[in-house]
């Protein structure tokens, strides 16, 4: 018996590019029709807004959580991001969690915007609590000038939980202090889990919170009884991508505890280096992301993915929830796809 409840497991709807932005809606009523506890909207701005994807997830779906994980700070207005929130949360009746994250670099010097810092994304998640409890909020600060920020409307209805996704000990530590969760990035071991759940309560406890009140969401990259070519695309694909950015893939094995030299030899390939600063995920096939993973030592992505039989992969997910995860996010299949584990977990009891 794995021990692993289905309401405790999450699954994004549309993951990477989406070109029929509608099919997220099927893939919404499977995650509930399976027992799943959320579905999650990895926001592109492009065919993946936020808005209008947990609008219609809103009413396809009755049970289920509906959560962002994520959209950032900088691009909407705290009053857009006040209004949306709070009409999210209304039309979910309460099912609504807002994350928050940083993202790349490259990223917002290309949009022309800066970088979320610590400060902002502090900030944020003060403005959104105070304007959702009716108060007026003046602001001057790393997010802009505000004079006077008031919802004219407050409706009467808990507002909706604020996430920060996070790797590093500093931005987990920031989750602990003033959010509600925090969303663990793919490619964590159990043990590298352990220490980031550790992290939060710790910043939470000094902060003067119930340290068990914050919920550790851990991402895992997830593909149960799938075919070798399937697994490929749904894990080694999205791995060597994560692994080849600099600062994200150097927290995600800081935080493993996995070897510099070893990450050193896996971005010294040529394909790698021919790139410059380009993100490989954006400029690789997906061929020539799964062949990257050669270069990589032979036990890393078996140490942080789930995959193989529903068996193995309800084994591996026990593991996660017992390093002190409350949650888990399910990266890599989606909707039906995820139906082998689901029937195995309900055969058990989860």
């Amino acid at each position: 018996m794995t021990g692993v409840p289905r309401t405790k497991l999450g699954a994004y709807v549309l993951p990477g590019a989406a070109h029929d932005p509608a099919s997220g809606i099927g893939q919404a009523r499977a995650t509930e029709r399976m027992g799943l506890g959320t579905v999650w909207i990895g926001e592109r701005y492009d065919t993946k807004d936020l808005g209008a994807l947990a609008g219609a997830l809103s009413q396809a779906t009755s049970r289920v959580q509906v959560a962002a994980g994520i959209t950032h700070p900088y691009l909407r207005h705290p009053m857009v991001l006040a209004s949306m929130g709070q009409t999210l949360q209304a039309l979910t009746g309460g099912r609504f969690r807002l994350g928050f994250g940083r993202s790349a670099s490259w990223r917002w010097a290309a949009y022309g915007q800066p970088s979320p810092t610590l400060a902002a994304l502090e900030d944020i998640a003060g403005i959104l609590r105070r304007l959702w409890d009716g108060q007026t909020v003046t602001y001057d600060g790393p997010l802009g000038r505000f004079p006077q920020l008031r919802l004219p409307v407050v409706l009467d209805t808990v507002p909706p939980e604020l996430l920060l996704a996070a790797i590093g000990p500093k931005t987990i530590a920031l989750a602990g202090r003033c959010y509600d969760g925090v969303i663990l990035h793919p490619l964590l071991t159990p043990e590298g889990v352990r220490r980031s759940a550790d992290i939060l309560r710790a910043s939470a406890d000094e902060a003067g919170r119930d340290p068990d009140s914050v919920r550790c969401y851990a991402t895992v990259l997830c593909a149960p009884e799938v075919s070798e070519s399937e697994r490929q695309l749904a894990i080694e694909a999205r791995a060597a991508g994560y692994l080849s950015l600099p600062g994200l893939g150097d927290s995600l094995a800081r935080m493993n505890g996995w070897s510099e030299a070893d990450l050193a030899r896996y971005r010294g390939q040529r394909v790698l280096t021919g790139l410059g600063t380009r993100p490989a995920d954006k400029h690789l096939t997906r061929a020539e992301l799964i062949k990257l993973c050669e270069g990589m030592p032979a036990s890393w992505l078996p140490s942080c993915t789930a995959a193989g039989t529903a068996r193995q992969t309800a084994s591996v997910l026990a593991e996660y929830l017992a390093a002190g995860a409350d949650e888990l996010v399910l990266h890599g299949v989606v909707g039906e796809r995820l139906a082998p584990l689901a029937d195995y977990l309900a055969a058990e009891g989860g």
